[in-house]
C-alpha cells in the first residue's frame, strides 16, 4: 500500500469518526492509530543483523558472563518446574527447569510490578521505579481512550467519567515513545559496561524510545528490539492465531500489531520467521560473536504476551489440547523453552557454561484477560493485581562456577535484586549517589548470611498499595475502598483475608506504606485509565456479585 493510499484511507477514517463513534466505534477507531503508525514509521522488508564482531581470540578476565532471560506475562503455572505446566502439565518446559535444577531456584521471587514496564524499570535499575517516577505503564497512543469505551466490564456511569477523564486537556498527551526511564538512572548494563562487558539487547523494551530512553542511552552497546506485536503475519501460513473478542485490550492489540523490528533505533523491518524463534537465533549469534570477551546479554522476550500466535509446527503437535485458545497458548509456551534450551546449549557448545550466570524469570504473572482460568495457579490474582497471581514469578539463577545446583531459596526475594548480585559476581561497585532497593543474593545462596533480605517491599499503581514485612501482606485501594491483610507464612495463596481480625497490624502496614510514599515523587505522568479486575476469575468467565475486584489504575 502506498503512502499517499494510506493517508487517504486516514483521512476518510477521520472524517467519518463522529458517525462510527455513535453507530460502529469498535468496526473503526480501533484501526486509526495503526494506519498513523505505518504512516509515520512504515516497516520495511527483514533486514540481516550485523553484530559487531568482538576479539577473535580469548581476552577473557575471571569476570562471568551474564545472560538474563525475561519472559513476557508468564504465569507461574506455565511452566512445570514446580509440579505444574500448561494444560494440566502436559506441556513440560524441560529447559526453563534445568536453569533451577542445575542453579537456584528462588520460590519466593517476587516481581517488583504487575505490569510490564515498571516491572522492568526496576529490574535493569535495582530501584522501585516508582523512586524516579516510573509508576505506570506507557500505553500506545489511542489505547487507554479505545478500550475504555469498548470495555463491556466497566460501570456504565464509571465509564462515561473515565472517558470523560481521557479528554480533559489537563490529562496527559504525551507521546508513548516519549514516555520512557530518565536517562539519569544507572542501568545493569552501564555498570557492567564500565567494567569491559559487552552489553546486548535483544527484544522487548518498552522503557521509551527517545530522550535518552532508548537502548543504546541506558548502557547497551548493541540493541535488536521489538518495534511491534505480531510473533507472525496475521495471514502466514505458518502462524495460528487465538482472538479473544471479549477483551477490548486483544482487539486494540490485533488492530495495532506489526511484524516490526529494529536495530539500534534504526528504521523499522520485519522480523524472519517466527519471533520467538527469531530472537533466539538472534541471540544465539550475539554469543557467538562475543564469546572472546565478558558479555551481558538481556534477552527480553515477547512471549507469552497477546496477541496469541502459535507456530503452526507446535500447535500441530499438541492435539490433545481441546480449547483452542489454550493449545496457541501452549504452544508459545514450547517455543519459549525451545528457545532457553538453545541459547544454553550455545554457551556449551562455545565452553562458555562453567561461567556463564543465566537467570530466568518474568516481567509479572499472567493476564486475566487471556480467558485462560489456570495459569497462575495456585495464586490468586493476575497481571494488574498484587495478589500473588500479579506478582508470585519464575526466579532461577544458574552459575555453575559459584552456586551448587538443586539449590532453593525460601524467603522471599524481588527483582531490584538482581543489580546488586550481577554487579558483586562482576567485581563492578553500585553506584553510591542514589538509593539501592535490591540486596545482593549471593551471600545468603552461598549461606554466608541467613534470614530475610528484606525487611520490606513494596509496590504501588496510584492508590493500589501493598506492603509485605515479617510474613504479612496488606493491600490497600480505593476502588473498591478496603484493605486487605494476608499472613503469608501460613497462608501463601491468600485464601484467609485478616484485616478484621488484626486491625492493630493493618494500621502498622499502613504506617508503614505513608512513610514509603513520604519519599517518593509523584509519577512522571499521571494515570489515565483504571479497569476492573476480577480476583479469582478470567475475563470471559461469568462472574458473580459477590466476586471480589480491584480497580487497576494506569
Amino acid at each position: 500500500m502506498t503512502r499517499l493510499k494510506k493517508l487517504l484511507i486516514i483521512t476518510a477514517a477521520v472524517l467519518v469518526l463522529p458517525v462510527a463513534a455513535v453507530l460502529t466505534v469498535d468496526r473503526w477507531i480501533l484501526y486509526v492509530p495503526g494506519l498513523l503508525l505505518d504512516l509515520r514509521s512504515p516497516t520495511g522488508p527483514n533486514q540481516p543483523v550485523v553484530w559487531q564482531q568482538g576479539p577473535d581470540s580469548p581476552q577473557r578476565s575471571n569476570q562471568p558472563n551474564i545472560v538474563l532471560i525475561v519472559a513476557d506475562d508468564l504465569g507461574w503455572n506455565d511452566i512445570s518446574f514446580y509440579g505444574g505446566g500448561v494444560a494440566n502439565g502436559s506441556v513440560p518446559t524441560p529447559n526453563i527447569d534445568n536453569i533451577a535444577r542445575q542453579g537456584v531456584a528462588l520460590s519466593q521471587g517476587m516481581s517488583s510490578s504487575a505490569v510490564c514496564a515498571p516491572s522492568r524499570a526496576a529490574l535493569l535499575t535495582g530501584r522501585y521505579a516508582t523512586r524516579f517516577g516510573f509508576e505506570f505503564t506507557p500505553l500506545p497512543n489511542g489505547m487507554a481512550n479505545i478500550t475504555t469505551r469498548l470495555d463491556s466490564t466497566i460501570d456504565a456511569d464509571f465509564r462515561r467519567t473515565m472517558i470523560s477523564h481521557l479528554g480533559d486537556p489537563g490529562v496527559y498527551q504525551i507521546d508513548f515513545n516519549s514516555m520512557g526511564m530518565p536517562q539519569s538512572e544507572v542501568t545493569i548494563a552501564e555498570l557492567l559496561k564500565s567494567e569491559g562487558y559487552k552489553t546486548l539487547h535483544i527484544g522487548k523494551w518498552h522503557l521509551g524510545s527517545n530522550n535518552g530512553s532508548e537502548p543504546t542511552a541506558q548502557g547497551f552497546d548493541e540493541s535488536l528490539n521489538l518495534a511491534g506485536l505480531l510473533y507472525l503475519p496475521v495471514d502466514h501460513p505458518d502462524v495460528v492465531n487465538a482472538r479473544q473478542d471479549f477483551d477490548p485490550i486483544d482487539r486494540f492489540f490485533w488492530s495495532v500489531a506489526r511484524y516490526s523490528m529494529n536495530f539500534n533505533e534504526g528504521e523499522r523491518f520485519e522480523a524472519e520467521g517466527y519471533l520467538t524463534d527469531y530472537l533466539t537465533r538472534e541471540a544465539i549469534t550475539a554469543i557467538e560473536t562475543n564469546k572472546n570477551q565478558p558479555f551481558f546479554l538481556y534477552l527480553a522476550h515477547w512471549a507469552p504476551h497477546s496477541p496469541l500466535q502459535a507456530l503452526r509446527s507446535d500447535y500441530d503437535e499438541l492435539a490433545h489440547i481441546e480449547n483452542p485458545t489454550e493449545r496457541v497458548y501452549a504452544a508459545m509456551i514450547k517455543a519459549l523453552d525451545r528457545g532457553v534450551g538453545q541459547v544454553t546449549d550455545a554457551l556449551r557448545a562455545n565452553g562458555l557454561e562453567d561461567n556463564t550466570i543465566v537467570i530466568f524469570t518474568s516481567d509479572n504473572g499472567g493476564a486475566h484477560y487471556l480467558g485462560l482460568p489456570d495459569i497462575n495457579q495456585p495464586y490468586r490474582g493476575w497481571k494488574t493485581t498484587f495478589f500473588g497471581g500479579g506478582i508470585r514469578v519464575p526466579f532461577f539463577i544458574k552459575w555453575p562456577a559459584a552456586i551448587n545446583p538443586g539449590t532453593e531459596f525460601m524467603p522471599i526475594t524481588h527483582h531490584t535484586d538482581l543489580l546488586p548480585t550481577l554487579v558483586s559476581a562482576a567485581g563492578a561497585r553500585l553506584p553510591d549517589d542514589r538509593e539501592i532497593d535490591g540486596v545482593n543474593l549471593l551471600p545468603y545462596i552461598k549461606g554466608d548470611l541467613v534470614g530475610d533480605p528484606h525487611e520490606a517491599l513494596f509496590w504501588r499503581s496510584g492508590h493500589y498499595q501493598v506492603v509485605i514485612a515479617d510474613g504479612w501482606k496488606l493491600q490497600r485501594s480505593d476502588r473498591p475502598d478496603r484493605d486487605w491483610l494476608f499472613n503469608l507464612t501460613v497462608d501463601p495463596t491468600e485464601q484467609n483475608e485478616l484485616s478484621s481480625q488484626f486491625p492493630e497490624k493493618v494500621a502498622e502496614l499502613n504506617a508503614l506504606l505513608d512513610q514509603h510514599n513520604n519519599g517518593l515523587p509523584d509519577p512522571m505522568w499521571p494515570s489515565v485509565v483504571e479497569m476492573p479486575v476480577s480476583i479469582d476469575k478470567p475475563l470471559g468467565e461469568e462472574e458473580q456479585p459477590d466476586d471480589e475486584h480491584i480497580y487497576w489504575p494506569n
